[in-house]
């Protein structure tokens, strides 16, 4: 039986990819304009065609050439369009430019013809004044020609030890049968110590992991002597927490500064439950559900980067297992 084919659009460093490959699908193409993202695509999906530039760019007869495709072959148009504009943690403004990269997304959906649709976006897309923004979204899509549901899905019920609420579109096309659902819950919520339990301290800052305050020194400041007396799930400054044991970790975010302008020390969200100080860039792949021999090439800060903006690789296997058996083999049959 020939593997299930994907095209993945707004593919970052390569969460959704792995959530594929691992499902046992075959992806086609990776579609990504940041530098630094795509050469990490590059250097742990070594035989992945990636289209590096903006999708504005990428025409529909492009993108089949490249994947090899006709219009209608195929199986599954994967995208998470950014989400910068929508999401709680930013300054939710209907009117940034970023929110209507989804439009190019769509342009590609109607004329590649896939049979399914996966697109993810935050939870805010539900909240308050953005809620007009996501019935455009869900109108347009459904006017693509699709049959459109939408579900909020949280990364901790599908093996991932993270509280990430995500809301995942999954689309069929109209002249198919099966209609569109989610997975349903797999696991109860893993706890941090289920994840990374088994690795102890990690003494080095240089190496790979910030002190609390985002200084060098970072030890015997005001915030680091607040965070050494924090209990697990007690806030120490601002929303800074230490996180507890025996709980999933919160969502992990990106730096709040843009790529281009990374400083020396990121944005600390969070104190380790047993030690003081963030997590590593280690414990940060356990708690994402990346594989630890996943590489993010250049300074190891990159890595908090990606995985703070990426979909939890194993919450989109549950999802691309579920498309496969509850929608495409029942198209197929």
């Amino acid at each position: 039986m020939t593997k299930t084919a994907v095209i993945s659009t707004f593919a970052g460093c390569g969460g959704s990819s792995l959530g594929y490959l691992w499902a046992g699908y075959r992806e086609l193409l990776a579609v990504e304009w940041d530098d630094h993202a795509v050469e990490t695509l590059k250097v742990n999906f070594p035989e992945l065609k990636v289209h590096h530039g903006d999708i504005c760019d990428l025409s529909i007869e492009q993108c089949l050439a490249l994947a090899g495709i006709q219009p209608g072959e195929l199986d599954v148009l994967d995208g998470s369009p950014p989400c910068q504009g929508f999401s709680l943690a930013g300054t939710r403004n209907y009117g940034d430019t970023r929110n209507r990269l989804f439009e190019e997304y769509v342009r590609l959906l109607a004329g590649l013809r896939p049979k399914v649709f996966v697109m993810e976006n935050v939870a805010g897309m539900i909240k308050g004044k953005m809620r007009a923004a996501f019935r455009e979204i869900l109108l347009t899509l459904k006017s693509a020609g699709y049959q459109v549901r939408c579900c909020l899905m949280n990364a901790m019920h599908y093996g991932v030890a993270q509280s990430r609420e995500r809301l995942i579109f999954i689309g069929v096309c109209n002249d198919l049968t099966p209609a569109p659902s989610h997975p349903k819950p797999m696991t109860r919520p893993l706890s941090i110590r289920s994840a990374i339990g088994d690795l102890g301290d990690t003494p080095d800052p240089a190496r790979d992991h910030v002190w609390i305050d985002e200084s060098p020194a970072g030890r015997n400041t005001k915030t680091w002597q607040l965070a050494r007396r924090a209990k697990q799930g007690k806030k120490y400054a601002g929303q800074q927490r230490r996180y507890e044991w025996n709980k999933p970790a919160g969502t992990l975010t990106k730096p709040a500064h843009e790529a281009q302008a990374m400083p020396p020390y990121l944005r600390s969200v969070g104190c380790h439950p047993l030690y003081t100080r963030t997590f590593s860039l280690l414990e940060y792949k356990r708690l994402a559900s990346f594989p630890d021999d996943f590489k993010f090439p250049g300074d190891w800060k990159w890595g908090f980067y990606r995985i703070g903006n990426c979909v939890p690789p194993l919450m989109m296997k549950a999802i691309a297992q579920h498309v496969r058996s509850e929608m495409l083999e029942r198209i197929e049959a």
